[in-house]
């Protein structure tokens, strides 16, 4: 029994922090046509949403730097300290962004203000989501990683679907007038009720000492591992751009190009989600019990091929239609991203682990995923086909699927 609570505590205390940071970064993602008439005015409305994507992105070209950070205090004094701390950090701006004034109020200091405070939560996201995951994969009993990792991307995920639940209650029990004026701020106050949970979860965390090396992390993991570097980085490709197209963009997409209601959207989203949070766990026993290459293959591929045809399902008047194609991207996303965080954990040696893990990563997020969304606006806008997104998440798949042909599967081998 002690055991099992034990196990049960480890996991929880890994997934709290990720939902209330993904939580932040959904809401805004969700919102983003409200904050770009509210923040970003202009005369035409597809540059107002593209500026509001910019400024999502802002916060994603952060992360690298709080990569850094926070991967040297996880590698020098101790996982247990950098989630702590990510927390927190976390919580400031995102209340921040619930009471700023808008573009009417303060003019081009609002919109400055907003991109900053994007900024400061692009840092705190840096370093909770892979410092989670190295602290679960070095508390995983052998031949579980894939399982225990899992959860980051559980909380990662439980965090977007909170922030579409959210936004679909305010959006079917507000008028949109009033949902434009004030009730979206509401989303992101309510973020400070999680950021107390997590910390008050991760308080009394057990922390493990950490052997300190004679560089710092950052620069030992670029000479010694670089090869491990930018295959990380590469396999996170596919994940980067899909995640952000399907279950943050295709909120709006689906407003802006399919003509759906904002509350039909965001119910579809927070459907498919809720799929990808049941398959993500099963995906990742299988990653365990097959290997995590098979599954990593399998399901790159897989998107590789379907893109299209599931974007096209989505581009439908026919709600069930577009559920479908969504759905269908859930389950692909469940199937590679199960495997993804213990591959990452694997391919570096405890002294480095948070830092090579947390750049490595943040990088593919910071340059493809935070972009993803604008891009994708950028893409339909040029081309005048609303399905032209289909095919940059391709090749992606493409991309990914070439580095995860060169993994070594390290699934039934010691952690160190």
């Amino acid at each position: 029994m002690a055991k099992q609570w034990s196990e049960r505590r480890t996991i929880t205390a890994g997934v709290v922090g990720n939902v209330l940071e993904w939580y932040d970064f959904g809401v805004y993602g969700f919102f983003a046509s409200v904050i770009a008439t509210q923040f970003f005015p202009s005369h035409n409305p597809m540059l107002s949403l593209i500026a509001a994507f910019g400024a999502f992105a802002a916060g994603f070209l952060m992360r690298p730097v709080g990569a850094a950070i926070f991967g040297h205090i996880g590698d020098r004094y101790g996982r247990g300290h950098a989630l702590k701390l990510s927390v927190l950090c976390m919580a400031v701006p995102t209340f921040c962004i619930g009471l700023l004034p808008t573009f009417e109020t303060w003019g081009v200091m609002a919109a400055v203000l907003m991109v900053l405070m994007r900024m400061a939560q692009g840092v705190a996201v840096g370093g909770e989501y892979t410092s989670s995951i190295v602290f679960l994969a070095e508390r995983a009993p052998p031949g579980r990683r894939a399982f225990f990792t899992c959860w980051s991307m559980f909380g990662a995920t439980g965090g977007i679907l909170l922030g579409s639940a959210v936004g679909a209650l305010l959006s079917s029990l507000m008028s949109p007038e009033a949902l434009n004026d004030w009730g979206w701020r509401v989303a992101f106050l309510a973020g400070i009720a999680v950021a107390g949970m997590g910390y008050f979860i991760r308080r009394g965390l057990e922390e493990h000492p950490v052997a300190a090396g004679e560089k710092s992390p950052l620069v030992e993991a670029v000479r010694n591992h670089g090869r491990a570097l930018a295959q990380v980085i590469g396999l996170n490709v596919v994940l980067a751009v899909t995640f952000y197209l399907m279950f943050v963009y295709a909120v709006t997409w689906m407003i802006k190009n399919v003509g759906e209601a904002r509350s039909t959207a965001l119910d579809i989203n927070t459907m498919a989600m809720l799929v990808l949070l049941a398959a993500l766990p099963l995906s990742a026993r299988l990653a365990d019990a097959f290997g995590r290459k098979r599954m990593m293959l399998l399901g790159i591929g897989a998107t590789a091929v379907l893109a299209y045809p599931l974007v096209s399902l989505m581009h439908h008047p026919n709600a069930l239609w577009i559920a479908s194609g969504q759905i269908g991207f859930a389950l692909l996303v469940a199937v590679f991203a199960s495997s993804i965080p213990a591959t990452m954990t694997e391919s570096f040696p405890r002294s480095v682990r948070v830092t090579a893990v947390s750049v490595s990563y943040n990088l593919t997020f910071a340059v493809l995923g935070g972009t993803s969304p604008m891009v994708a606006v950028w893409l339909i806008e040029r081309s005048h086909d609303d399905l032209a997104f289909a095919w940059y998440i391709s090749a992606a798949a493409v991309v990914s699927f070439l580095c995860a042909l060169k993994v070594t599967d390290r699934g039934k081998l010691p952690l160190d």
